[in-house]
């Protein structure tokens, strides 16, 4: 098993090295593209299944719409468009054909499309299309639909999970009869969001807006949940926007409202994306491979037995299956590794590699003494526990987990969150210790560009949790009204 390079020496090497080694995902044929592996996709599950029941509960209902996009379909909203016109993939043929000495396969010119058809690299535009057919009236309002898909967005510099050209994601498209009523649905699902970062994936993120060059192509308001990273670099966890009437004006959606007037539908979208593994490798994993939280965990416990021969094995056998059936009758998924093909040292490696939060080992002599090896994920830390009543011990073992990744990762975030009062403070701080620089800012795209210029930080959020407080720009020295998060980012 490959040794990763530690993080302090080369922390990007260390991330892609991770990603393979603990069989996450792996490059595909495809430039840009990934595969997701199993043990990978397994993890997404958990982030998919988790989400899907916060949306549900929260009145949503699942949808799917096309892949392809009409080209025509993106000119209607110009600033949407420009956002996105650099990264899509255009369809303009229908279909292949053999070149006339057979030996190779050509694009047939004869079948050119009509109209040429995008990729999608997001669904405002098809679902602004089809809304436009199913609304009228104020009863056909809300509608609040979610969509599970992948999208298409051709980045130049890729990087598993972070940055690729295909990735899966959610992306929430609602439709209101109030923008009172869209920008309580936009508000709500930043808090479902951020409260899914914290409780499940132990990330704790910064609930803010964005500024106007950050903004979502085509929104009125984007709402983030941004987290900070080992290396001191900002990651935007998700985002959530209030798109105003925009879409509805270019697709020409409008309803009778109440009084028998028509009126433009307000709207919103909101999403997250497989990104978010890699917010999770690099908020909590170490040297030693992945870190992962238990509620996210495919498997929270894993049982190695340590034995010599048959009869050793069968004894240990009947304790292991004992101890899985407590604990998954206490909700907890358990993996019991009695392959004969690796030896016990090889199975801790791995599963240390891959991040299981709690490792149960049972030998002979824990048979006669009545003990079980427990070591956790986070720590690393081992002791013998008696048998009796392992699984309720287990189980509050997974909750302190659980609750340590969480404070552990808080504590780094405030560690690494500096107040700055002016430019060269700026600059040193950013350079010497990164993470989020809180400093005053003049309100204007120009003063955010030029800062973006001299040291590659950004706005990652105007903190809605944030106090006013005079003071004056630390680029321009103009007049501010509070303060805001800077950053580098992924």
């Amino acid at each position: 098993m490959a040794k990763l390079t530690k993080r302090s020496e080369d922390y990007s090497k260390w991330y892609n090295e991770l990603v393979v080694e603990a069989d996450l995902a792996e490059n595909s044929g495809v430039r840009g593209s990934m595969v997701i592996k199993p043990y990978g996709y397994a993890i997404w599950e958990k982030i998919q299944q988790e989400l899907d029941r916060r949306f549900k509960e929260t009145g949503h209902e699942n949808a799917y719409f096309p892949l392809f996009i009409p080209k025509s379909y993106f000119s209607k909203e110009a600033s949407h468009v420009d956002g996105f016109a650099k990264e899509c993939a255009v369809v303009t043929h229908y279909r292949l054909k053999t070149s006339e000495d057979g030996k190779s396969i050509e694009v047939d010119e004869n079948a050119k499309l009509e109209e040429e058809l995008v990729v999608r690299p997001t669904s405002e535009t098809i679902i602004w299309d089809t809304y436009r057919k199913w609304i009228q009236s104020y009863r056909d309002l809300p509608i609040l639909v979610n969509q599970w898909a992948n999208v298409v967005r051709w980045e130049m510099r890729t990087r598993l999970f972070l940055r690729t050209a295909e990735f899966l994601w959610q992306e929430g498209h609602t439709a209101h009869a109030t923008e009172q009523e869209a920008i309580a649905e936009a508000e709500q699902m930043l808090n479902v969001y951020h409260d899914f970062l914290a409780t499940f994936m132990a990330i704790p993120a910064i609930r803010g807006i964005k500024s106007a060059n950050e903004r979502f192509a085509g929104a009125v308001e984007t709402y983030c949940v941004e987290a900070l990273m080992q290396d001191g670099k900002a990651l935007q966890a998700g985002t959530s926007h209030f798109l105003g009437q925009n879409f509805a004006k270019a697709f020409d959606v409008k309803f009778l409202d109440k009084t028998g007037k028509q009126e433009y539908v307000w709207a919103t979208s909101w999403g997250v994306s497989t990104r978010l593994m890699g917010a999770l490798i690099m908020t909590h994993s170490d040297d030693n491979g992945l870190v992962l939280p238990p509620n996210l965990a495919p498997f929270g416990v894993v049982i190695v037995p340590i034995y010599k021969g048959e009869e050793q094995l069968n004894a240990i056998n009947e304790v292991a299956f004992e101890v899985k059936a407590e604990l998954e009758a206490l909700g907890i998924r358990v993996k019991y590794d009695n392959r004969d093909t690796h030896k016990p040292g090889w199975k801790f490696a791995e599963y240390e590699l891959k991040g299981v939060p709690v490792r149960l080992a049972i030998g002979p002599k824990d048979l006669e003494n009545g003990t079980i090896e427990v070591a956790r994920r986070d720590t690393l830390e081992k002791e013998l526990l008696q048998r009796v009543d392992i699984a309720h011990k287990v189980q509050h073992l997974l909750a302190r987990i659980q609750e340590n990744l969480y404070d552990k990762a808080l504590t780094h975030r405030d560690d690494h969150t500096h107040v700055v009062d002016s430019w060269d403070e700026f600059v040193s701080v950013l350079e010497e210790k990164g993470g989020f620089l809180m400093a005053h800012w003049d309100g204007t795209s120009e003063t955010e560009e030029a800062i973006k210029a001299a040291t590659k930080a950004t706005i990652r959020a105007i903190p809605l949790d944030g106090l006013e407080e005079e003071g004056v720009c630390v680029f321009s020295g103009k007049p501010s009204e509070r303060r805001v998060i800077f950053a580098k980012a992924y």
